[in-house]
């Protein structure tokens, strides 16, 4: 199935590839703080499948989320994998016993995320791994050592694309000029209208590159505008997607739930038409 949008172009370029401009992220189908085993696996593998069948080509996940559980949950729900389909994955960030969320982008971190990955998936070849930087804490490895990591895992095969995550406009520049950069993962809020993180929106166009905003609907600053969706016509969570598919035609959102309704109704959002006048009242 084919998603028709209300907004933009229904696909975008990453790398060599073509994906539908809706994805879906993972991070919700382990269980509670992104630990452990989900609930109901079924339920889990229910929404994978039910995505692909809705026309999603794009997963968004990390060996982190679980940990290895999201991952471990796609391949038992999913593989085979259809050869349009395409898994991105994250590394640089590690699970501590407390379920905190740790920096780990040391070369030799990198290394056992990316064949955590591998592993986890069944995949030779990871088609996306985006390096999470995780801007505003303290690294013991600069940026562009832990890019060249996986710049060197890319040589050897076991990456496809690599990618960036919680990064800046000046970070992206840096990276583009040690290797090519196929998207970039970062949080972007409605309505927040944040100057830096507008940049790298922005430097995402002007190269076309597909930018991945994140966190789910539910988050976002759209969520309050009850009155709108309802006006509109839609849920507050479909007005959170269709305003960033609306906002730029390189947006890529990824939202992600467990349940298959809720899934329903979030690929739904590809069908909402926003008029300039609501645009420019989200954006306020």
């Amino acid at each position: 199935m084919l998603l028709r949008f209300a907004h933009g172009p229904e696909t975008i370029r990453l790398g060599d590839l073509e994906v539908r401009r809706l994805g879906f992220g993972a991070m919700r189908l382990p269980g509670k703080d992104v630990w452990g085993e989900p609930d109901d696996p079924a339920t889990a593998h229910a929404v994978l499948r039910r995505a692909v069948e809705l026309g999603v080509n794009f997963i968004d996940t990390a060996w982190y989320y679980g940990p290895t559980v999201a991952n471990r949950l796609i391949c038992e729900a999913l593989h085979p994998y259809t050869p349009d389909l395409v898994i991105a994955t994250k590394v640089g960030i590690t699970r501590g016993e407390d379920r905190s969320w740790k920096p780990a982008l040391r070369p030799e971190a990198l290394r056992v995320a990316i064949e955590d990955d591998l592993r986890s998936l069944q995949r030779e070849q990871l088609t996306l791994v985006n390096l999470c930087w995780s801007n505003g804490k303290s690294h013991d490895v600069p940026f562009e050592a832990a890019l060249e990591t996986l710049v060197t895992a890319q040589r050897e095969g076991k990456v496809r694309h690599i990618g960036l995550s919680n990064v800046t406009a000046e970070q992206l520049e840096t990276a583009l000029k040690i290797t090519p950069i196929a998207a970039v993962e970062n949080v972007y809020n409605p309505g927040a209208n944040d100057p830096a993180h507008e940049a790298v929106l922005i430097a995402c166009e002007q190269r076309g590159l597909p930018f991945i905003p994140f966190g789910p609907p539910g988050v976002s600053g759209v969520r309050a505008n009850e009155a709108i969706a309802k006006r509109v016509g839609c849920t507050p969570s479909q007005l959170t997607i269709a305003f960033m598919l609306a906002r730029s035609k390189v947006m890529l959102p990824i939202p992600g739930t467990s349940k298959v309704t809720h899934l329903e109704e979030n690929v739904g959002a590809v069908h909402v038409a926003l008029d300039a006048a609501t645009m420019a009242e989200l954006m306020r």
